[in-house]
């Protein structure tokens, strides 16, 4: 059965955009027949993949055809706009050079359904008419893994406290928290904090609602498990280790993980065992990967839609000493989102 990975955290500006399309290849490369799922209603992710345009240039994904859906919108309108047929697998999008990696496009209009979600999870042990919507997303996921005979699915989700990433990340089986060291990183794990232990007591009453359990789509019985956190998007100094400015928000970071989020982790049942981190090499509290900033490399991935480490020279354009420095860094990239890759694996193909 396909495992679901939310990449959440409420802080922006942390590469999880990123992170969805790269550690979507290299899990790909690995084998594994991955979606990576746009459900921020920014669509960087969709654009990263399909090319940035304007959004009249996304026809071809907006504009559903008869029998078959193209966006993450559209896979759940028949739940939201109430219509009179089930809901469907989406369409997704090939990427190019990755036979084994899927899209599951995004689509602005997924914010329209923020506020009607939201009244559901609040009220949907009462109305019946809205019994089938805290339960949609999963099915939608389920539907379109199954098309698509796909492993994983990674959660590209938007920064926000709202209805939707609720849902989403409630519903999944595991989560990665993308960090970036500073201020405001540090600042969300108290906030995470607080926040995920209302998300479990509301998916808990959930997962007992009659109502929810008799739906058409019913809610899940899911409890998503921590993989750990990803810390990116600092400078070295000397091309080796990060500069002492930024080490000493990492150092921040993983003291918080350890003193505030592993306890809040334990106290919810969403730590996995012990005995699981310590298989993969590593401590809860510790990133799964840890990487510095991308510098010239994100625009080029952007710009011919491939990840980081797998850009030709040609790509890249440069040459001579330049280019030789690059591709070493593409190697270090490589290693460290192909250890990453093989650490989750490890982790749930086991836990």
């Amino acid at each position: 059965m396909v495992k679901k990975i939310a990449l959440f955290n409420h802080k922006g500006g942390v590469s999880k955009t990123t992170t969805a399309f790269n550690l979507g290849w290299m899990l790909a490369k690995k084998r594994k027949r991955v979606i990576i799922a746009d459900c921020d209603p920014q669509c960087n992710l969709t654009g990263m993949v399909l090319g940035f345009k304007k959004a009249d240039e996304f026809e071809a994904i907006y504009k559903t055809k008869a029998g078959e859906v193209k966006n993450i919108r559209e896979g759940l309108a028949p739940a939201f706009e109430s219509r009179p047929t089930a809901i469907e697998p989406v369409t997704c999008e090939t990427i190019k050079g990755q036979p084994n990696l899927f899209l599951l496009p995004g689509h602005i209009g997924l914010a329209e359904y923020e506020v009607t979600l939201g009244i559901a999870q609040e009220l949907s042990g009462s109305l019946v008419t809205l019994q089938n919507l805290p339960g949609s997303f999963s099915r939608l996921f389920d539907l379109t893994a199954e098309k698509y005979r796909a492993d994983i699915i990674l959660v590209d989700m938007s920064p926000s406290l709202g209805a939707i990433n609720q849902n989403l990340l409630m519903t999944s089986d595991f989560f990665i928290v993308p960090m970036a060291p500073d201020y405001f990183s540090v600042m969300a794990i108290d906030s995470l904090s607080s926040v995920l232990p209302k998300w479990v007591n509301w998916s808990r009453q959930a997962k007992a609602q009659p109502l929810l359990k008799k739906a058409a789509y019913p809610f899940p019985d899911k409890n998503p498990q921590f993989l750990g956190t990803i810390i990116q998007k600092y400078r070295l100094r000397e091309g080796k280790t990060p500069s002492a400015a930024f080490q000493k928000w990492i150092d921040e970071i993983e003291m918080g993980i350890k003193t505030k989020f592993i306890p809040m982790l334990t106290e919810n049942q969403m730590l996995l065992s012990k005995r699981i981190y310590e298989d993969v090499g590593i401590k809860p509290t510790q990133p799964l990967i840890q990487m510095s900033d991308f510098n010239s490399l994100i625009a080029l991935s952007q710009k011919h839609k491939a990840p980081i480490f797998s850009l030709t020279d040609k790509q890249l354009e440069q040459t001579g000493v330049v280019l030789k420095i690059t591709k070493r860094s593409m190697q270090q990239f490589y290693d460290l989102y192909s250890t990453g890759a093989d650490r989750i694996i490890k982790i749930i193909d086991h836990a």
